[in-house]
């Protein structure tokens, strides 16, 4: 690309909204990288191989990311800093969900789960959350199945319900420490969505679940708490 062209694009990226999506090759987090570009945001979606995607836009850049990788956590932030500079909204989409169909906790599933969902997504976002504008926003997606005052709880998944228990807490403490700047930090349940984690019996599209994720957003919700994307409803932890 030549040296015009991108200092167009730099310019055009200073006066866009800026959001970087985890996860976002597929399912939900692609439907919210389509529902942002179409909204006029400037995009960064993330995914652990840049070969992943299936879509191009002007206003799309494509990085690689790894959650369990710190050499590759520290390089992305890097990317981000140097594509955007700073950012308006932080999508924490990226998880897995490797033990939902288990009742028995195995000891590889939470170590490999709490890897990506707790300790890749709180590194990932102390790297970066210093690129984040005054009043900012961090989405952390979350799931129902984190909640510990549910009355029907399905007795699965030990890995997947404890690692976004911890999400939550985390959203919580996050929220107080970024308070004084004036940022936001939100958990949100996207719904039962037709993912490869859903199922095609789910509920919901992730069209339909980024498109509520995208209006809690243009919503002015408080910071420390907890939102259904699909019915725009506070959750209580």
């Amino acid at each position: 690309m030549f040296f015009w062209q991108m200092m167009e694009l730099y310019s055009n990226f200073k006066v866009m909204k800026k959001v970087v999506i985890t996860g976002a090759n597929r399912g939900i987090g692609l439907a919210l990288v389509t529902k942002f570009l179409n909204e006029g945001f400037a995009v960064i979606g993330t995914s652990r191989s840049k070969d992943a995607f299936t879509i191009s836009h002007p206003d799309l850049r494509i990085i690689a990311l790894d959650l369990t990788s710190q050499l590759s956590i520290e390089n992305a932030v890097n990317d981000i800093k140097s594509i955007f500079g700073t950012i308006d909204l932080l999508v924490n989409n990226a998880g897995v969900g490797l033990d939902l169909d288990s009742e028995i906790p195995e000891d590889e599933l939470i170590r490999a789960t709490f890897e990506t969902n707790v300790f890749g997504l709180i590194n990932f976002t102390e790297a970066v959350k210093d690129l984040l504008k005054e009043g900012g926003t961090v989405f952390n997606i979350s799931s129902v199945m984190g909640m510990l005052n549910r009355e029907k709880l399905v007795p699965n998944a030990t890995a997947y319900r404890m690692s976004k228990s911890a999400v939550n807490m985390y959203t919580k403490t996050l929220s107080a420490r970024l308070m004084d700047k004036n940022i936001k930090v939100v958990s949100i349940h996207p719904g039962w969505v037709k993912t490869d984690m859903g199922g095609i019996e789910a509920d919901i599209t992730p069209e339909f679940s980024a498109n509520g994720i995208y209006n809690l957003y243009k919503q002015d919700i408080p910071t420390n708490t907890f939102w259904a994307a699909e019915t725009q409803t506070q959750l209580n932890w």
